[in-house]
């Protein structure tokens, strides 16, 4: 089902082991101030989390469960992943909210959990934390970024398999079952879906170029390469990171390395209706993965205190 795209709501850290929610419907710049903060239970050690739009719940993951909790801190259930896992590394289960609050998706990297079984894409009520949908993966990865589609009940899954590759997945529930599409790529790492919806943009495995893809069949509508940046493609490479900072605009990531071996990380803006490479895009941090885009020209980075910094170019 098609809808208006969304406009920015809540986002989510983890501050001093509290889970932090902050209002992006806001005009706020600068560093943001949490409108809730909660702390989950002292024995878990939160991977993932989310935060529902009335900020009275808040879901989260940890190795061995996902978990529901209210503002105050009081558990409402607990989805246990199970057997109980004793790897400590090597996977990590996330979560992400429907836009309704009916659903919370939950990612499982189950095999590298070393539960014997395949990886599993889980749709949870968020009421009672009982399963809506489950299906069996064909990945053994080690965790996997969910993004909500901005128009639709679509959501999508990247699985980072390592150095084996990364596998896209889209799914929605159609009468409680999970109707689920696999791409047909395991090179290319999912970055961001456009604002409106109609586009994605994804990052060979290989980091050998970005590309921009039509939403949802995935096909190809230009592909930039190193080079396109003025920079040699044997010596540079594109970071996994980025996105749309407007409808118009995709924020891309180069990294190289001096003479004396030190990492450097060039952020460019690139038109997404041209393909053209416009201008060297200042992203106010040295850590090319702590800039998130948020399709409206504005971004997040982090501040020292673990909050997200707002920014924009005026």
């Amino acid at each position: 089902m098609e809808h208006s795209p969304r406009p920015l709501q809540i986002i989510t850290r983890l501050v001093d082991g509290r889970i932090c929610a902050y209002d992006l419907a806001t005009d706020a710049r600068g560093v943001l101030s949490p409108v809730m903060a909660c702390r989950p239970s002292p024995d878990d050690v939160v991977v993932d989390h989310a935060v529902a739009a009335g900020l009275q719940r808040a879901y989260y993951t940890t190795l061995n469960a996902a978990v529901c909790m209210t503002a105050d801190g009081a558990e409402v259930w607990r989805s246990q992943f199970e057997p109980q896992s004793d790897q400590q590394h090597g996977h990590r289960p996330s979560c992400v909210l429907s836009w309704n609050e009916l659903v919370v998706w939950v990612y499982r990297p189950d095999a590298m959990a070393g539960r014997n079984r395949p990886d599993q894409w889980v749709a949870l009520d968020t009421k009672t934390g009982a399963v809506i949908a489950q299906v069996d993966l064909q990945t053994v990865g080690h965790g996997g970024q969910q993004l909500l589609h901005p128009a639709s009940d679509h959501v999508l899954l990247d699985v980072g398999e390592g150095q084996d590759g990364s596998v896209i997945y889209r799914a929605s529930l159609t009468e409680a079952q999970m109707d689920l599409i696999c791409y047909p790529w395991d090179d290319r790492c999912l970055i961001d879906l456009s604002p409106d919806g109609h586009q994605f943009m994804t990052v060979h495995h290989e980091q050998a170029d970005v590309a921009i893809h039509t939403y949802p069949d995935g096909e190809v509508r230009f592909a930039l390469s190193v080079d396109a940046f003025g920079h040699d493609p044997d010596e540079i490479y594109v970071e996994w990171s980025g996105g749309y900072l407007s409808p118009d605009t995709v924020i891309v990531t180069l990294v190289g390395e001096t003479k004396d071996e030190q990492e450097w990380f060039r952020h460019y803006r690139v038109d997404v209706h041209s393909g053209q490479v416009r201008t060297e895009f200042d992203a106010r941090t040295d850590n090319p993965y702590d800039i998130q885009p948020l399709g409206d020209g504005s971004w997040l980075t982090t501040d020292a205190s673990g909050h997200p910094i707002r920014w924009t170019d005026s």
